[in-house]
């Protein structure tokens, strides 16, 4: 899809952030100019913690929300989900010998007790009544260790966010990225990207994606 179209194409963001239905419009609109959408929010849970803690589980949080909108509401032509994460590097052992996989276990399953940097992303899955799927990951970016020390006590990021840089409710705004950038990033065009990004699949239908 993406051709002039007289009927909107209706586009389900599942969330009601109004960053993230913000960042969902203008990344459909930017990739397919030609095309008029009709986008609607949800609200649907995750599936997952309400602070993502590895890469694997943020993903599954988008994967889960867009496949919820989609059961709520099956005759839209999209289904968005954004699901913001962290991350943490943890300190490598002394001996050196520690594989990824032991290290991405261990970060998942003693996270309370880790003093490693942590880095904050998002992933973006969109779904299409077609039944393709396309993703995509934002950039990253450290933390620091002011609000890393309150998500290791188990705070979600916004209320961390708050927290430390005294904001109300920052993550329906700029969100940590617009309060560590001075807004040079905010929230929305952080995500709008990864929108435009995961929607690469849908604007070459005639190529294969796994």
């Amino acid at each position: 899809m993406g051709s002039p179209s007289a009927t909107p194409s209706v586009v389900v963001i599942s969330s009601k952030n109004p960053v993230k239905i913000a960042a969902a419009r203008d990344g459909f609109s930017r990739i397919f100019p030609g095309t008029t959408f009709d986008v609607r929010a949800i609200s649907v849970p995750s599936g997952v913690p309400d602070q993502p803690f590895s890469d694997d589980e943020t993903f599954r949080g988008a994967l889960n929300r867009a496949n919820r909108a989609r059961d709520d509401l099956p005759n839209a032509d999209y289904w968005v989900g954004i699901e913001g994460g962290v991350h943490v590097h943890c300190r490598a052992p002394a001996s050196g010998t520690e594989t990824e996989t032991e290290r991405d276990t261990r970060k998942i399953d003693k996270r309370e007790t880790q003093a490693g940097p942590i880095e904050s992303f998002a992933w973006v899955v969109v779904l299409d009544k077609a039944g393709r799927l396309g993703k995509a990951r934002t950039a990253a970016y450290y933390l620091p260790e002011e609000t890393a020390k309150l998500l290791r006590d188990g705070m979600e990021l916004g209320h961390a966010d708050d927290l430390v840089h005294g904001r109300t409710n920052s993550k329906q705004h700029s969100g940590s990225v617009g309060i560590l950038t001075d807004d040079a990033v905010d929230r929305a065009s952080y995500y709008t990207q990864a929108v435009i990004l995961a929607l690469i699949p849908f604007k070459n239908p005639r190529l294969t994606f796994a």
